[in-house]
């Protein structure tokens, strides 16, 4: 045996963690911290997407009209182009006295809420501009939130706990969810002037009303001041929170050193230790989410359209079906740390991809809450699975040092193709109806599978050790 052979070590073995520490992980402070943020990310995304285009089909707005506005959320595909600011830029005064993810947290924080109370005192019949204007607001410092909460994830764990904090900050965010999606429907509903005495009578008799003909728009600027108030949860969890430790970054000498270290280098990084796989992995990224982004799109018109009431649909799809994304948020979390994040990935595409033939279905079964609530179970189980496990693969590529920037990218990719698709699906809708809208929805989910396999064969998830 030569001494080569007696002084290798063998290579070291992983240990899996037991279930009772796989648990308390959740209760840590990063946890915590990473719960309370997930909600104020989650807060602002139905209030531009899905709540408003049931806002909008319910004030008489055409469905191909509602599809063309959902572009407002390409602001979330595009923040890859001002993340190396929130990166890299700090904020006069408001950088130095809370560092550079808790300032950009707070900044984007405060637009968000200005922007609500636009959209609370608009009426999208008369001002429908303006309503889109402070929509895009919205989304624009919703996305930056994003690009500064998403840093400030990643740097307060090692990539082994990324599976934890992705699950504890998706049960923050689903529970925002459910505020910004049951909470603003049942909040609009009571702040009505009459009862809805007419449209649950419309509803028993199987009589759709007409698009606008029970709109009351100050019911739904008490639901909106609301929602902005709500942003507060955010802004108290970033003033009583750490600023996690960051690599130090050296001044850049000019103005072309900082735009190559901001703007140049996290890409560059990325290529070179991917390679040409970089193409592979942006391919995965880019279409992973396509089925449930450009479905979910049309799920809220569908619904006015069935003659589901305000509040069946905010009992049934925004909380019952927002608890059944947590679990799977656990799941798929728990699955990750324990199987592997690939194998977690295969499975939330092809239950994800499945879960919208069962829309189809519904579609010709008519006004059955019953039907409805066995839809959203089985679509937002997997829908949580996919979430946790695609959130902690993202997690695993970045590189701490450019983790604003990069993650941003991955972020936008996964949003970019199916948002302006999405964009389609109202005039698709009017052109072919919802069943033939619903099962192309779902056929767009198996390329996705292809990818996962090539990927789990071709690249190995990294592994980033702790304060790395």
């Amino acid at each position: 045996m030569t001494e080569n052979a007696t002084t290798t070590s063998p290579p070291p073995t992983t240990v899996r963690p037991s279930w009772g520490e796989t648990l308390r992980a959740y209760l840590e402070p990063a946890s915590l911290r990473m719960f309370a943020l997930g909600f104020s990310a989650g807060l602002p995304l139905l209030l531009v997407l899905g709540t408003l285009s049931f806002r909008l089909r319910e004030a008489g707005l055409d469905r191909t009209t509602i599809g063309y506005l959902s572009w407002v959320g390409l602001a979330y595909g595009f923040k890859w182009c001002w993340s190396p600011l929130v990166d890299r830029l700090p904020i006069p005064l408001l950088t130095r006295w809370m560092g550079r993810r808790r300032s950009w947290l707070l900044l984007s924080q405060g637009a968000i809420m200005a922007a609500l109370v636009g959209m609370a005192l608009s009426d999208p019949r008369t001002g429908l501009n303006v309503v889109v204007w402070c929509a895009l607001a919205v989304a624009f410092s919703s996305a930056t939130q994003d690009i500064a909460l998403d840093a400030y994830r990643i740097e307060s764990a090692d990539a082994r706990h990324q599976g934890v904090l992705a699950a504890t900050y998706q049960t923050g965010y689903r529970l925002a969810m459910i505020w910004a999606g049951a909470g603003v429907l049942w909040l609009a509903a009571r702040a009505e002037v009459a009862p809805v005495a007419q449209a649950a009578a419309m509803a028993v008799d199987a009589i759709k009303p007409e698009p606008g003909a029970l709109y009351q728009n100050a019911a739904w600027t008490t639901a909106y001041l609301v929602m902005a108030a709500s942003m507060l949860v955010g802004v108290v969890t970033v003033l009583f929170s750490r600023e996690p430790v960051q690599l130090a970054v050296p001044p850049a000498r000019n103005a072309a050193e900082w735009f190559r270290g901001a703007f140049v280098e996290p890409f560059a990084d990325f290529l070179k230790r991917y390679g040409k796989q970089a193409l592979l992995i942006l391919a995965l990224i880019g279409v992973y989410r396509i089925s449930d982004v450009v479905m979910g799109i049309m799920a809220n018109p569908f619904y006015v359209d069935m003659g589901y009431t305000k509040d069946e649909v905010a009992a049934v799809t925004k909380i019952y079906g927002v608890i059944m994304t947590l679990v799977g948020a656990f799941i798929g979390g728990a699955l990750s740390l324990r199987l592997g994040v690939m194998r977690v990935l295969m499975l939330g595409a092809i239950l994800s991809a499945a879960s919208n033939l069962l829309f189809a279905w519904l579609a010709g079964h008519g006004h059955d809450v019953t039907a409805l609530i066995a839809v959203i179970s089985a679509d937002n189980l997997s829908a949580g699975v996919a979430s946790a496990a695609f959130i902690a693969y993202l997690s695993s590529l970045t590189n701490v040092t450019y983790s604003a920037t990069q993650y941003a990218l991955f972020s936008s990719m996964m949003l970019l193709a199916p948002k302006w698709l999405a964009g389609y699906s109202g005039a698709f809708v009017d052109a072919y109806d919802y069943p033939t809208f619903f099962t192309a929805t779902a056929l767009l989910g198996v390329p996705v599978l292809a990818l996962i396999w090539l990927a789990t064969r071709l690249i190995p998830l990294p592994e980033r050790p702790a304060g790395s």
